[in-house]
């Protein structure tokens, strides 16, 4: 779709910074609705990933392979609501656009397929493979609700699958588990690893309260070798979904390990979140950095501060011409997942991101920012070098673009004592209100009268904050919108907070509202131009 990039003139007036949006009419996209009709596809998001109907949870079994981005995750065939998991099946060569396919790994006699991973045995480690073809090896949970339901605490297992097909088919490996369950309530969600320094395969896995690291030359064969996290970090919730793997420090020769650990509950927010730890690894035992060795329960080392990114995970395989460490997230909280506005289907995956890791004031910290394929599908509808906000002055531009998505990004210089406020708005009246205060050093979002939300009590209870870990006087900011998130990338990816929403219709206006005047730099607006992704199943 092509948009016209024709504007109306600058008006000048009042305390306010305003940027209106109009849309055209399509078929993907509906600017009203009646918020009681719960079957209407009013809320599916333009551009993240859903499945065309029913349940889906954590991201699984991401690797790349033969130009495609495989991602695997948590799925409820059968209903809108967690139920026997399956591992459902999306494909994309750019994961932006996806394909859904058929159910990849079902329940059996020994029971649910909860979360895991997936490796390409490109050296045939596993005896999988048939000369030709390096096998996909996945390797997930197995939960035995009928374990579970007699009072056992060993109900949950590792076991894997392998596939001669590019994922498209998978035979489960005749000697399941690989990993027995040694009397541990909580043991799931084994994420592995290629460790080229040592020349093994490395698995994570969560329990109640720590990582354990287990070692495996074929991944069938698997040695417990340590564990990690007791009485560090975050601990209030059940650890789950973590991801190990080693990174090189930007501007560096150096290289960390970085161990991504998800729990719930016990999120910076509430609910869901997901912490690291960043260290070194000596091919048995991971030596966090000495800066988070005594990490509190608040402590300001997290992936996202939102309370709707979980169980995020890289994809494995990526080539070494490429390089980077890509990730992707589910895009829900479990306070509320089960009870959000939508019928047909439930949840949504973040944007693709990547990940990168920086030294900052005697410690290490994650960076991420949406991946660079998101950029073929930007068109530029405004851009001017400085606006002001605050004082006398308004800035109104009245163009074609939509905001239920768009990319919308700026700087706001030298910062003063001053609580910086913008909205999201419909005419409707629902107002999503986010920001950032100098003054307390803390970001926030607030999605108390952002449309629906009296559907959980704990939605829009809280006000979100977190943390600027960053000093320098000029703040940069990245939002991306889509019909029904907000993903927000401060300070180039040093912290960033990602929230769902259910405005009764889109938000068609951006603005701010402050009794100080301040000055916005470089500010963007990319239209998101693209065809809806095909989720309907293959029939292949």
């Amino acid at each position: 779709m092509n948009l016209s990039k024709n504007f109306l003139p600058l008006v000048f007036s009042a305390t306010f910074i305003f940027i209106s949006c109009k849309g055209e009419k399509d078929d993907h996209r509906v600017t009203a609705a009646d918020p009681s009709d719960l079957n209407s596809e009013i809320f599916r998001p333009n551009f993240h990933f859903t499945p065309e109907e029913n349940w889906m949870n954590d991201p699984n079994g991401m690797f790349y392979y033969n130009s495609t981005y495989h991602l695997f995750f948590q799925y409820y065939p059968e209903g809108n609501v967690w139920g026997p998991m399956h591992w459902g099946h999306a494909t994309s060569e750019d994961m932006i656009e996806w394909k859904e396919l058929p159910v990849a790994l079902e329940p059996d006699e020994l029971g649910y397929i909860f979360s895991g991973s997936a490796v390409v045995d490109s050296n045939n480690t596993s005896g999988f493979g048939d000369g030709t073809t390096p096998p996909i090896v996945a390797i997930f949970t197995y939960h035995d609700p009928k374990g579970e339901e007699e009072g056992r605490i060993d109900y949950q297992s590792q076991a894997i699958a392998y596939s001669l097909d590019e994922g498209k088919t998978w035979t489960k490996y005749e000697a399941n588990p690989v990993i027995a369950n040694p009397d541990i309530k909580d043991f799931r969600d084994p994420k592995v690893t290629w460790d080229e320094q040592n020349k093994q395969w490395l698995l994570v896995l969560a329990t109640i309260d720590r990582t354990l690291f287990y070692s495996s030359p074929n991944l069938k064969d698997w040695e417990l070798i340590s564990e990690f996290g007791q009485g560090t970090g975050a601990h209030d919730g059940v650890w789950e979904c973590p991801d190990f793997f080693p990174i090189q420090v930007e501007n560096s020769e150096e290289t960390k390990w970085v161990l991504i650990q998800s729990l719930n509950p016990g999120g910076y927010n509430g609910g869901s979140g997901t912490q690291y730890f960043v260290g070194d690894f000596d091919g048995k035992n991971f030596i966090v950095d000495p800066a988070m060795e005594n990490l509190e329960e608040k402590h300001d080392f997290w992936i996202d501060y939102g309370k709707d990114n979980y169980a995020g995970v890289t994809w494995s395989n990526i080539p070494g011409s490429d390089g980077r460490k890509l990730s992707i997230g589910w895009m829900s909280n479990w306070l509320y997942a089960q009870e959000v506005p939508t019928e047909k289907w439930r949840s949504a995956m973040t944007i693709a991101r990547e990940i990168t890791l920086k030294q900052k004031d005697g410690t290490f910290r994650i960076f991420s920012l949406p991946v660079r394929e998101l950029d073929k599908y930007k068109t530029t509808i405004f851009e001017k070098d400085q606006l002001s906000a605050g004082g006398s002055n308004i800035i109104s531009e009245e163009t074609d673009g939509d905001l239920s998505r768009a990319e919308i990004s700026f700087e706001i210089p030298q910062l003063t004592n001053n609580r910086y406020e913008f909205y999201m708005t419909n005419k409707e009246g629902d107002t999503l209100r986010f920001g950032y205060d100098h003054r307390e050093k803390q970001f926030f979002i607030d999605r108390k009268q952002s449309g629906l939300t009296d559907f959980s009590d704990d939605f829009a209870n809280k006000i979100s904050t977190a943390p600027r870990t960053a000093d320098d006087d000029t703040l940069s900011v990245t939002i991306l919108l889509d019909r029904t998130s907000i993903e927000l990338f401060y300070d180039e990816g040093e912290t960033v907070m990602t929230e769902i929403f259910f405005p009764t219709t889109p938000y068609t206006t951006f603005s701010s509202n402050n009794k100080e005047e301040f000055s916005i730099q470089n500010i963007k607006i990319n239209q998101l131009n693209f065809e809806i992704a095909e989720t309907t199943p293959s029939k292949q």
